[in-house]
C-alpha cells in the first residue's frame, strides 16, 4: 500500500483543520449554508434526504486494518442521527412502504469510496479529524473535478496481470487532487485503470479509462479511452491513443482534460459530460487533444512527465508484504470440513470466492457483504472490525474495496483458507455466491438519496430472500444484476446482465427492467449497455420479472451456458415476452 509522506499528512491534518473553521463559522452563523455548501462539498459532505452523507475517498480500493477500524468506528460512535431526524425519515419511509433504515454502518460504493448516511453535520469535524488521523479523508469525492481514481481489486496480485497499475493510479492521484486548472470542470470527471488482461475495473464505462500495456520488445505504455460513462446517456469510451509511453500520460490527461474543460458544457447538467463532448464532436475532439499535447510537450517542456525516479519512488509503496510463514494451525483450523453440508459449503465458497494469485502459495479472497436484512455492500460496525481482524491475521493487514461492493483480501495463505472460511464464515462474511445473483450492485436508492426517483435497497431484498437456495444459485450460475434508484446509474444498471432501473410515474415507484449489459469483463465480454425489455414494472411485480427471465434462460440454456450466454444466442424476444407476461397476469387478476 502506498505509505503517506510527512507532506501527505500534515496536507490532510491541514484540510481536517480548514473544514473545522468552516463548520463552526457556518453554525454560528457568520458563513452562510450557500457559501459553506461548495466548501463541504469538496470535502465530501453531501446532504441527503434526511441527514448529510459522508462519502470517504479510497484510492483504487486499498484499506489498512487500521483504516477499517477507523471506519468502524465512525459506524458505531457518529453514524447516528437525532431522533427527530430518524422518526422524520421512518414517518417518510412509511407512506412509501415500510423499510427499515439501518444506522451504524458504512456502504462500499462502485467507485471504491466507502459512505455513511447519518453523521450529523454537528460531528463531522470530527469525524474529518479521525479520517487524518488514519490518512484518509473526502476530498475530491464530490464536485465537478477528477473524483477518485479507480482499479482492479486484484491489482498488483492478477494472474492474468500485464503490469502492476497501483503505482501510475497513485501517481495519478498526486496529480489530480486539487489541480488548480481542474477544480471547476463542467460536471464530474472519473478515471479508471487497468493492468490486466480481463478488466475488473469497468474501464470502458469511464470519462477516462487506461489500459496498462507492455509491447513485444518490452516498452511499457497505455491505450487510453474516453467518453464513456452511464446516466440518461450510457456510452462506452472510445480510443484516443492505441498506444502512449507510460511517462506522458499525465501530460496527454492534462491535454485530454483540458479541451474537456474549454468545450464541455456548462449550461445543461444532463449534457455536461465529456461523453457528450466526444459524441457529438467525434474527431474534432480528438484532433484538438492531440494538438493541445503537441503545444504540452513542445511549448510547455512536458512539466508533468514521469521520471523513471519517481515511478520507482512511488512503486517501492507496492512491494508484496514481507509475509511470514503461517502459524501452526489446530487441528481444527487445518483440517477441512467433515460434515458434508459444511464441505460443500466450503468447497463452493472456494470456487465463487477464492481467486488465484500471482503468488501460486497465495490466494485472493472475497469476503461477501450480500446478505438478507443488509442493504448489498453495507458493513456494520462489527463487520467492519472483523474484516479488519480477519486482514491482519489472513493478509498482512490489508484488503480492498471491490467495483462489485465487498471486500478482498489479497494475501491468504492457501494453507491457511480452511481457518479463514471458518473466522468468516462466522462472522456472516463467507456466503458463497461471488458473481452469483445476490451479489448484486445496489445503490441506496430512494431510502437515502434525494435524486432517486425510487428505492433499490427493497426490490434488492425482495430478490434476495426469493433466491437464498444456494443450489438454486449456483445452478443459475454466474450473473450480473444490477439496481439503480434513478437514471444517475450510481447502482450501473446499464452494465447488468439483468439491470433494474428506478423511475417516478405520477409520484409512484416503477422500474424498467433491462437485459444484456455488459461491465468488460471476461464474464460478460465487450463493455456494453442493456436494453430495455418493455413497459415499467411495479414494485411487487419486478421479483415475478427476475423469476419469469430465470425460468426463460433455464429452458434456453444449453449446456455449461451461462445466463449473458444463452441471452445473446437466443435473443431479447423470448426473455421480452417472458417479462411482460407478468404484466399480463396481473392485469388479469379479478381486483
Amino acid at each position: 500500500m502506498y505509505q503517506y509522506t510527512a507532506f501527505d499528512r500534515q496536507f490532510v491534518a491541514q484540510r481536517a483543520a480548514q473544514y473545522r473553521d468552516q463548520l463552526e463559522r457556518n453554525l454560528a452563523g457568520t458563513l452562510s449554508d450557500d457559501d459553506f455548501r461548495p466548501l463541504r462539498l469538496q470535502n465530501g459532505w453531501y446532504v441527503q434526504r434526511y441527514a448529510p452523507m459522508l462519502r470517504v475517498a479510497v484510492p483504487y480500493g486499498e484499506l489498512s486494518s487500521r483504516q477499517l477500524r477507523a471506519l468502524a468506528r465512525i459506524a458505531r460512535d457518529y453514524d447516528q442521527p437525532s431522533a427527530v431526524v430518524y422518526e422524520t425519515a421512518q414517518s417518510t419511509q412509511g407512506k412509501l412502504g415500510t423499510t427499515h433504515l439501518p444506522t451504524g454502518y458504512g456502504h462500499f460504493t462502485t467507485r471504491q469510496n466507502v459512505q455513511f448516511n447519518w453523521i450529523p453535520l454537528t460531528r463531522s469535524a470530527d469525524v474529518m479529524d479521525l479520517l487524518a488521523s488514519v490518512d484518509m479523508h473526502g476530498i475530491q469525492t464530490s464536485g465537478n473535478c477528477i473524483r477518485n481514481i479507480t482499479s482492479d481489486e486484484r491489482a498488483g496480485i492478477a494472474v492474468d496481470e500485464i503490469v502492476d497499475p497501483r503505482p501510475f493510479c497513485e501517481i495519478l492521484r498526486q496529480w489530480s487532487t486539487l489541480h488548480p486548472e481542474f477544480a471547476f470542470l463542467p460536471r464530474k470527471f472519473k478515471i479508471a485503470v487497468s493492468g490486466a488482461r480481463e478488466d475488473r475495473a469497468a474501464t470502458a464505462w469511464h470519462d477516462v479509462g487506461l489500459y496498462v500495456l507492455r509491447t513485444a520488445n518490452g516498452e511499457i505504455g497505455f491505450k487510453v479511452v474516453a467518453g464513456g460513462g452511464m446516466g440518461r446517456t450510457p456510452i462506452i469510451a472510445s480510443a484516443l491513443r492505441e498506444f502512449l509511453p507510460w511517462n506522458q500520460v499525465l501530460n496527454y490527461l492534462e491535454a485530454v482534460v483540458r479541451v474537456y474543460n474549454r468545450w464541455g458544457r456548462r449550461d445543461n447538467a444532463y449534457k455536461a459530460r465529456i461523453k457528450i463532448l466526444i459524441k457529438a464532436e467525434g474527431q474534432r475532439f480528438v484532433s484538438e487533444v492531440e494538438a493541445e499535447y503537441k503545444d504540452i510537450i513542445g511549448i510547455d517542456g512536458a512539466p508533468h512527465t514521469i521520471t523513471q525516479h519517481e515511478l520507482d519512488r512511488v512503486a517501492a509503496s507496492f512491494v508484496p508484504p514481507a509475509l511470514q510463514e503461517p502459524a501452526p494451525l489446530t487441528a481444527i483450523d487445518g483440517a477441512l470440513p467433515a460434515d458434508p453440508k459444511e464441505a460443500l459449503d466450503y468447497s463452493r465458497w472456494l470456487q465463487q470466492n477464492v481467486a488465484p494469485h500471482k503468488n501460486p502459495a497465495l490466494r485472493a479472497v472475497t469476503l461477501s457483504f450480500k446478505r438478507l436484512g443488509q442493504a448489498p455492500g453495507d458493513a456494520n460496525a462489527s463487520q467492519l472490525e472483523t474484516a479488519a481482524e480477519l486482514a491482519d491475521r489472513f493478509s498482512a493487514g490489508e484488503a480492498r474495496v471491490t467495483h462489485d461492493q465487498n471486500l478482498l483480501l489479497p494475501w491468504v495463505h492457501a494453507a491457511q483458507l480452511p481457518a479463514l472460511w471458518r473466522a468468516a464464515r462466522q462472522a456472516g462474511l463467507a456466503r458463497a455466491n461471488i458473481r452469483l445473483l445476490t451479489d448484486m450492485i445496489a445503490c441506496p436508492g430512494g431510502d437515502f438519496c434525494a435524486l432517486a426517483n425510487a428505492r433499490s435497497i427493497p426490490i434488492a431484498a425482495a430478490i434476495s430472500e426469493r433466491y437464498q437456495d444456494m443450489d438454486e444459485l449456483h445452478d443459475l450460475g454466474e450473473i450480473d444484476l444490477h439496481i439503480s434508484g434513478c437514471i444517475n446509474s450510481c447502482g450501473h444498471h446499464h452494465s447488468g446482465h439483468i439491470g433494474i432501473l428506478g423511475v417516478d410515474k405520477d409520484g409512484r415507484e416503477w422500474y424498467q427492467v433491462s437485459l444484456g449489459g455488459a461491465d468488460g469483463s471476461t464474464l460478460s465480454g465487450a463493455a456494453q449497455a442493456g436494453k430495455v425489455v418493455g413497459p415499467s414494472f411495479g414494485a411487487a411485480e419486478v421479483p415475478d420479472v427476475i423469476e419469469a427471465l430465470l425460468d426463460t434462460y433455464r429452458r434456453e440454456r444449453q449446456s455449461g451456458e451461462t445466463f449473458i450466454a444463452t441471452f445473446r444466442r437466443v435473443g431479447m424476444d423470448k426473455f421480452k415476452q417472458a417479462a411482460n407476461s407478468v404484466r399480463q397476469t396481473a392485469e388479469a387478476e379479478p381486483a
